[in-house]
């Protein structure tokens, strides 16, 4: 078979949720119409890996810093995904987040919050007393909290559905068990060949291959190491509650570096799960759950759920974070890197798209065909 009868007009590696939004735009774009654009997948399913372990939530985009990635992509994807939703009956619920402050000394950065907000262009949360958190929320024990209306759960998989439907019908081709072996980038093509020896050549080629993304990007024969970000592996686990959930709403205690900050998140059939915590692991397939590490998880609630009963918490399931800022760093932007950054036309590399990589995710697809046009 020639190198003609293997060219095809652009290929995407990743069928996670951020993956399937991007050739989802890419493909449904004018200027790939009636063109050939495949989605490589190393899985035997869309969606396997940390689009499969998260927490579902869609996020109002309210902490991350001004003017970053993350803010922007959130703010604006989470409109585009509740819309999305609507238009196509995935489920969802808008159910709405409380922050609450445990002590009186926390208040404060209840202000710092709305004011962090306000300028990502989140103007609707609302600042409660703690009798008007415990009418939203009578089990709450807080001294304030913040309303965010706008927070939400969506059911992924349903969404991730729809999204290669979207896709698949606009002509895209998905291959899965396609795992990539090597890419080869030369001036006027790239060359990327898969496990089994299949060789597709492109002059478009975006990786967004999630907790894998670095190392595939060493694997570029090409793209110069120094554009290739240090992958971290942060582990989340969660912890289900038996029987009913306490709350409608979701519960996030004001964040601070000493404490935990365990989560209370929905599901979308109402059952309550804790976390995710974060512990920091060596290999993206450390996924077993460490039932002790609930242990932790008691004293945490209990601050803003004084009846969460002993023996109430059972080992859920675990996800890994993308990382590419370490423990001691800072947490790093999304990075989405294009001709721009390394200099190779044609190739857009997906870095540390972690939390809100699900909210933003069809803001994410857009963002990389844009540049792609530019």
């Amino acid at each position: 078979m020639t190198e003609a009868d293997n060219t095809v007009d652009c290929v995407v590696i990743g069928a996670g949720v951020v993956g399937l939004a991007v050739a989802r735009a890419i493909v449904t774009s004018p200027q790939f119409e009636g063109k050939d654009v495949f989605l490589l997948e190393a899985a035997n399913a869309i969606g396997t890996g940390t689009s499969s372990r998260n927490s579902e939530v869609i996020h109002a985009g309210i902490y991350y810093p001004q003017g970053s990635l993350k803010a922007r992509l959130c703010v604006q994807g989470k409109t585009q995904l509740y819309q999305y939703c609507e238009e196509r009956g995935i489920g969802f619920n808008r159910c709405g987040k409380l922050i609450v402050a445990s002590s009186e000394s926390q208040v404060p950065q209840l202000q710092t919050i709305m004011a962090k907000a306000a300028a990502n262009g989140v103007h609707d949360l609302v600042l409660l007393t703690r009798e008007q958190a415990r009418q939203l929320e009578p089990q709450l024990e807080c001294h304030a909290a913040i309303h965010s209306p706008s927070t939400g759960i969506i059911d992924s998989h349903a969404l991730m559905l729809s999204l290669q439907g979207d896709f698949e019908n606009a002509g895209g081709i998905l291959a899965l068990n396609s795992a990539v072996a090597s890419v080869n980038i030369a001036s006027d093509t790239i060359q990327v060949i898969a496990n089994d020896g299949t060789t597709l050549y492109t002059k478009v080629l975006v990786s967004a291959a999630g907790l894998y993304a670095p190392t595939l990007a060493r694997q570029f024969d090409g793209l110069d190491p120094k554009h290739v970000p240090t992958a971290y592996f942060a582990k989340g686990n969660y912890f289900t509650l038996s029987g009913q959930s306490p709350f409608k709403r979701l519960i996030y205690p004001v964040p601070e570096s000493a404490g935990l900050g365990v989560h209370l998140t929905l599901d979308m059939g109402g059952q309550a799960k804790f976390g995710p915590d974060v512990e920091w692991v060596e290999s993206p397939d450390d996924l077993q759950v460490d039932a002790h590490r609930g242990d932790v998880f008691y004293a945490e609630v209990r601050r803003y759920w004084p009846a969460l009963a002993d023996g109430a918490l059972q080992a859920g399931y675990a996800g890994i974070r993308p990382k590419i800022s370490g423990p001691n760093d800072a947490a790093a932007d999304f990075l989405i890197q294009g001709e721009k950054e390394h200099g190779i036309k044609g190739l857009v590399n997906l870095f540390g798209i972690e939390s809100p990589g699900l909210t933003s995710c069809l803001a994410i697809g857009d963002y990389v065909q844009q540049m792609l046009h530019a």
